[in-house]
Formats: structure tokens, sequence, C-alpha cells
């Protein structure tokens, strides 16, 4: 089969062919992809940024973690994952017996494992993993929109982190695939929000197009006079998705007293920050990584009750025997979400 493998611990990674994966273990199944998404992570891991390093002892493995597919094969004890299932990978496992797993925090876990990171991912024909990371779908919801639960449960996850609430004036910092998820979920849920980019006129128009009602070109103004001029004051809630260190200091500093800042992106560098303004401001400033069984549940439900809107997230569709193709396209700010298909590249798989 073919498959994207990170191999040794620097940049890039190799189209291999290689053969099947080792036979199932108990409670494991076999999937055959049907799409699977470029993430920011995947970026990282890529380019070999330092804060990747933890991986260096799981390599050589298969990159790889949004992705959907069908079930080719199952463990004899596996019963509640049957052969012919389309499901989506949920790519947290866990060991559910640590403290934080008894304490129904499965992103806690002690010896938390990601799939595409610690062990081989979803860029290949085919993936054997836990049967407990594998969710059914719903009948009607496309094999490629359904790549894109995990981004979207991200984002799902870092709007319950923040306390979003309806009638809240939410600052996103950032158009990428978990900004766009975070101001599209925060807008549903009753919030004004303003979603922010530099110089990223084709995100910012696809975010209009998609049905958020207000959008800002840092190039053009500054965060302090866009949020301004949109709210007439200062937000209740910013959610900083860039991993730029300028997008925080900027946030805390437009926010308002009392408000919460969430911190979702992935920062390569460590940040200066000026906690006077946190501390007199009453300000909060939270961590949201990973997501939860319920940001899952709830991102596989709204795709399937808007499939065509969220399916205008994917904006490039490659096979996977062009993933370095993809990468390219990935780190460019005119592609949304690339989706790597193994074989034929599909829409409505």
């Amino acid at each position: 089969m073919l498959a994207l493998r990170k191999n040794i611990p620097g940049p890039g990674a190799e189209l291999v062919r290689c053969g099947q994966s080792e036979p199932l273990a108990s409670g494991e199944i076999r999937v055959d992809v049907r799409a699977a998404g470029i993430c920011g992570s995947d970026l990282h891991a890529h380019a070999w940024d330092a804060s990747y390093a933890f991986m260096s002892p799981f390599l050589p493995l298969t990159l790889g973690h949004e992705f959907s597919g069908v079930v080719a094969a199952v463990a004899p004890d596996v019963t509640e994952i049957s052969v012919g299932d389309s499901i989506v990978c949920w790519p947290t496992v866990t060991c559910g017996t640590c403290a934080a797993c008894r304490a129904g925090r499965p992103g806690g876990c002690e010896a938390r494992r990601v799939i595409g990171l610690h062990r081989d991912g979803g860029f290949a024909d085919s993936v054997r993993m836990p049967a407990a990371n594998a969710l059914r779908l719903p009948d009607g919801l496309p094999l490629d929109v359904a790549a894109l639960t995990e981004p979207l449960a991200v984002s799902i996850n870092a709007v319950d982190v923040a306390g979003v609430a309806k009638g809240d004036r939410v600052v996103v910092l950032g158009p990428g695939p978990i900004g766009m998820g975070i101001a599209l979920v925060a807008q549903a849920r009753g919030a004004d929000v303003l979603l922010a980019g530099f110089r990223d006129d084709a995100r910012l128009a696809l975010a209009r197009d998609m049905g958020l009602k207000a959008v800002a070109d840092l190039a053009q103004v500054t965060l302090a006079e866009a949020a301004q001029a949109h709210f007439g004051g200062a937000p209740d809630v910013v959610l900083e998705a860039t991993g730029h260190a300028s997008s925080v200091t900027e946030g805390l500093a437009i926010l308002r007293p009392g408000g919460v800042l969430a911190v979702v992106g992935i920062h390569a560098q460590p940040l200066s920050l000026d906690l006077n303004l946190l501390v007199r401001g009453k300000k909060q400033l939270r961590g949201a990584h990973d997501s939860t069984p319920q940001a899952f549940a709830e991102a596989i439900a709204r795709l399937a009750a808007e499939p065509g809107l969220y399916a205008r997230m994917i904006t490039h569709r490659l096979p996977l025997a062009q993933a370095e193709d993809g990468f390219a396209l990935a780190r460019q700010g005119a592609a949304l979400k690339v989706m790597l298909f193994p074989g034929e590249v599909k829409e409505n798989v």
C-alpha cells in the first residue's frame, strides 16, 4: 500500500510502498481510508518544528489524523464496529485507567497517544487502529466532509473552553481551518463574531461566502480599530488560532476587563507577556487543545446537518500520491483545507 511516512527526526516525509500493517491485535480494526485532511500539526511534524520533537521515539510512522474511511476488518473481540461501517477517527488513544480517564477527562490521559503522531495514521491506503477510536457515521454524510470532523471538534472544544455564550462579542484571530470552524460555531451559538486575518484575502472571502457576518484584514486596519468599528467597544472573548505571539499580546490588549482570551494556536517560540494586563484587568487566559467526545458528537451532527456548507472548507483535493504538493498548498494562504484521497480524487465520497 501507499503511505506518507515520517522516517527520521528531521524535515520532510516520504511516500513509500509498503505491506499492510501488522495483524490486528485485540480491540483493533483495519480501515480503508477514503479521505484524509492535512492539519497544521502535520505541517509542523513535516517541517520538524522543535515543538514536535516528542515524536522522535515513535518514528518511523505514517502521518495523518484527520481521516474517514470504511471498516475492512475487525479483531474477533470487536463487537461495536462491523465490516462495512463508515467511520471517522477520533485520534486520541487513551489508557482508560488513569485518574484523568476515570474522571471523564480523556484529553488529560497520562498515557495519551495520538494516531498519526505517536502511531501510524491515515495518510495511507489503510490503517490499523483501536475500535474505540472509530466513530460510526450517520447515513448520508459524505466521507470527504466527514474527514472534517476532527478539526471541527477542535474548534468546538475551543469555543467551549472559552465559554462563549449567546450575545457575546467574540474576536477570532486566524482564518485557518480551526479559526474558521471556531467562528462558524460561535456565530451559530448566537455570538457576534469578528474573524480577523492578515493578508488572508481568499480565506476571508470564503468566510463571508460561508455566512460569517464580519471579517477584518489586519493589513488594512489594526485589531483595536477593527474591534471598535464592529462592536463599538471591547470584545468579551478573544480566541487566538494563529500560532503567532503578537496575536496573543494584541488579543489580550483589546479584551474587556474580566474577558477571556483562549489560546488555540500551536506556538513555535516562547512568549513574553505583560501579566499586569491580565491581573489588573481581571482577564482570564485559557489554553484550548485537542477535543472531547462531546465535541466530536457535536461536530458529526453539524456536518450531517449542513454537509454542503462545510464541504466548502475543502478548497483543494489531491490524490495521496501527490501528498508533497498537498503540503505545499496547505502552507499557502489561499488554501483552507487540503484533502488527500487514496486512489481516485472524489467529491461526496
